[in-house]
C-alpha cells in the first residue's frame, strides 16, 4: 500500500541543514518495475518532498556503472519522478516514458559532475543500491565536498541468512562496512536495525551516530467501500508483502489447508495475499498453485492501485503479519491508521512502532494463529479494539530525517 501521493509545487518552509545531494539511483533502476517494494516507496516519498525545495538547497544525483556518480537534471529528474508516482499508485506498470526519461538520466549521471559548492554538502543515499562501490562513493565525496548521510533499512541478511539469497549476506556486509567507513550519520527505521548496526559495526572500530526515524504512514484517500470482484462475498483476511520464507506464508497456507479439510459449521474464511513473488519461494507458490484445498479460498494479488489495496485492508477482518523478521513494517502502520485489527508476529520493532494494538503471536505458534483467527471472524470487519495511533505525514518524517543525519551543529556554521 503505503500510498505514494504526488506532492504539490509549495515549497517547504523549512531550511535544510546543509545542501542536499539526493541519490535516486534505486527509483532509476525501478522505472519498469509495477510493484515497488517498501524501500522503493521510501526513497520516492523523500524524493517527491525534496523536489520542493529550490536547486541551491536540493539537487540529485544517481550511479552509472561505468563507476560514476554524477548530477541529473532536475527538470527531467521531476518528471520522471511523478511518472514513477501516479504509475505506483494505480497500480500500474510505469509507461515506457519512465524507462526512456530513466536512461537519460543515467546518461547525464555518466557525464555530470557535482562540482565545488561554496558550503559542503550531504550526500544523501537512501538505499543500499551501490553501497558496495565504495571506491566510487569515496571519489564522488571528495570531488563533491560532501559527507554521506546514508539510510540502513536492515541487517537482515548478515542476522538471518537463511532468508536472503546465497550471494546477498557477503554483499550485504560489504554495504555495512561501506557504511562504517564513510558515512557521517546513519538514520534507521528502527530500534532493533540500530542496535544490530551498531553491534556489526563495533568490532570494526567505527559507528558514525545513528538516527532512529521512524517511516511515515500514508493511506490513500478517497479509499473504496467496495473492492469489486477481487474476494469473494465472505469474511477474510489479508497479508501484505513480498511472497519469500522470511513473511511465513507458509504457516497461514497449512492452517488455511488445515481448516478447509476438517470443514466444520463456521463458514471457511478467505485469505488474500497481497505481493509481488519474491525469492526461494517454491513451496510456498506450489501450495497456492496446487493444493485442491485452498483453490477458491486463497487469492494471490500481485499489481493492485494503492486505492483498490486499501480497500481490501480495510474490508478484512485483520491484517496478518506472521513475518520472522522485520526492519519496520509499513502494512502494519498502514492497516492500524485505518483502524483494522492487526494480528502479527511477536517481534521487538512490531512493539516500538504499534505498541499494544495488535494482537502478537510467536510466528511458529500455529495453533495459537488459527485461535485468533477463528476469533475474529466473530467480529465485524475493520473494528480495531482502540483507536489507532496518530502517525506523523511524511514530510514531517523528511526534516526529522534530515536533521537526525545532520553533520553540523548549529554553532558551528559550514
Amino acid at each position: 500500500m503505503s500510498g505514494s501521493v504526488v506532492h504539490g509545487s509549495r515549497r517547504p518552509a523549512e531550511i535544510l541543514p546543509r545542501p542536499v545531494l539526493m541519490d535516486i539511483s534505486r527509483l532509476l533502476s525501478r522505472a519498469g518495475s509495477a510493484v515497488p517494494t517498501g524501500i522503493d516507496r521510501v526513497e520516492l516519498e523523500y524524493a517527491l518532498y525534496l523536489m520542493r525545495f529550490p536547486a541551491s538547497q536540493v539537487m540529485f544525483v544517481a550511479f552509472h556503472p561505468v563507476g560514476r556518480i554524477g548530477l541529473l537534471p532536475r527538470r527531467l529528474t521531476d518528471r520522471f519522478l511523478r511518472i514513477l508516482a501516479r504509475a505506483w499508485a494505480g497500480g500500474t506498470r510505469p509507461s515506457r516514458t519512465a524507462s526512456l526519461l530513466a536512461g537519460l538520466l543515467l546518461q547525464a549521471a555518466a557525464l555530470g559532475a557535482a562540482g565545488r559548492a561554496k558550503h559542503r554538502r550531504t550526500y544523501l543515499l537512501l538505499s543500499h543500491h551501490h553501497l558496495m562501490r565504495d571506491d566510487v562513493i569515496e571519489v564522488f565525496l571528495k570531488r563533491a565536498d560532501a559527507t554521506m548521510a546514508v539510510m540502513v533499512h536492515d541487517l537482515i541478511p548478515i542476522e538471518y541468512p537463511e532468508y536472503a539469497r546465497p550471494t546477498e549476506p557477503d554483499r550485504h556486509r560489504r554495504r555495512m562496512d561501506t557504511v562504517g567507513r564513510l558515512a557521517e550519520r546513519v538514520i534507521v527505521p528502527s530500534r532493533p536495525v540500530d542496535e544490530a548496526l551498531r553491534d556489526y559495526l563495533a568490532p570494526h572500530g567505527h559507528c558514525p551516530p545513528v538516527g532512529v526515524v521512524h517511516h511515515g504512514c500514508l493511506v490513500p484517500s478517497n479509499v473504496p467501500a467496495s473492492v469489486g470482484n477481487l474476494v469473494p462475498d465472505a469474511p477474510y483476511f489479508v497479508i501484505l508483502g513480498t511472497i519469500e520464507p522470511r513473511k511465513n506464508h507458509l504457516l497461514l497456507l497449512n492452517l488455511w489447508r488445515q481448516m478447509a479439510m476438517e470443514g466444520g459449521a463456521t463458514p471457511l474464511p478467505h485469505l488474500v495475499i497481497i505481493g509481488r513473488r519474491g525469492w526461494e519461494n517454491e513451496n510456498i507458490l506450489d501450495m497456492i498453485e496446487r493444493c485442491p484445498a485452498l483453490q477458491g479460498v486463497v487469492h494471490e494479488h500481485a499489481t493492485l492501485s494503492d486505492q483498490a489495496v486499501a480497500g481490501l485492508v480495510r474490508g478484512a477482518r485483520a491484517l496478518l503479519f506472521p513475518s520472522f523478521a522485520e526492519g519496520f513494517g509499513l502494512p502494519l502502520l498502514e492497516a492500524l491508521a485505518m483502524g483494522v485489527p492487526c494480528l502479527c508476529s511477536d517481534l521487538p520493532v512490531f512493539r516500538e512502532i504499534a505498541g499494544d494494538l495488535p494482537v502478537y503471536l510467536d510466528p511458529l505458534d500455529g495453533p495459537g494463529w488459527r485461535h485468533a483467527i477463528r476469533e475474529r471472524c466473530g467480529h465485524d470487519r475493520g473494528a480495531a479494539a482502540q483507536a489507532p495511533p496518530s502517525f506523523a505525514d511524511w514530510p514531517t518524517q523528511v526534516v526529522a530525517g534530515l536533521a537526525a543525519l545532520a553533520v553540523i551543529d548549529c554553532g558551528n556554521g559550514p
